[in-house]
């Protein structure tokens, strides 16, 4: 099986660009032409919904895909965003389409890609479930997905800032994480308990 997929696509297939903060790699309901990899930075999947909230679906950094689901749709479902400036690859839906209908080994790999990230997303949906906010943000603070502004995070497992401000806070005081600077948090080192 094939370590890296696309590495067999032709040339033309994959578009590697630089990115900055802000930049809008592509909108809600536009055409799906590919997707892409992440190879510095991050991206930020995100949704408004109908009350004006917004909803950050994923955020891609280093080595993640992104709008995969794109390679079997007509249109984006979301919006991309870069929220760190880096590096990213645009991959052709048209050539993987014609890639997974003639080579196996290409359709393995792919398919093994998608199951990481399937059950990377799966844990991330036991995160959110949590119905306690200090529970959930420890719960996420443990998984490494504080790696970006606070108010990110919040949307992230599905908080309102404030609700996960209060919940910083509370695991601050009961000693559980701390603070290392503005907007970053560490758990604290617990003995082990008989």
């Amino acid at each position: 099986m094939l370590d890296d997929p696309f590495s067999n696509l032709p040339d033309t297939a994959i578009r590697r660009f630089s990115t900055s903060a802000g930049d809008v790699l592509f909108r809600q309901a536009e055409t799906a032409t590919g997707f892409y990899r992440v190879l510095g930075g991050c991206v930020t999947l995100r949704r408004t919904s109908q009350a004006g909230d917004t909803l950050t679906l994923h955020r891609a950094s280093a080595g993640d895909l992104f709008a995969e689901a794109s390679v079997f749709s007509d249109q984006y479902h979301c919006d991309a965003i870069c929220t760190e400036g880096g590096t990213v690859q645009h991959i052709s839906k048209a050539a993987t389409l014609e890639r997974l209908s003639k080579h196996p080994d290409f359709a393995l790999a792919f398919t093994a890609l998608l199951a990481r990230q399937v059950q990377s997303y799966r844990f991330l949906l036991e995160i959110t479930a949590i119905k306690s906010a200090e529970d959930r943000v420890l719960a996420a603070v443990s998984a490494g997905y504080l790696d970006c502004a606070v108010t990110e995070f919040a949307t992230r497992i599905h908080l309102t800032h404030e609700a996960c401000y209060r919940a910083l806070r509370t695991l601050c005081n009961q000693g559980r994480i701390t603070q290392t600077g503005r907007g970053q948090y560490q758990l604290v080192d617990q003995p082990d308990r008989p």
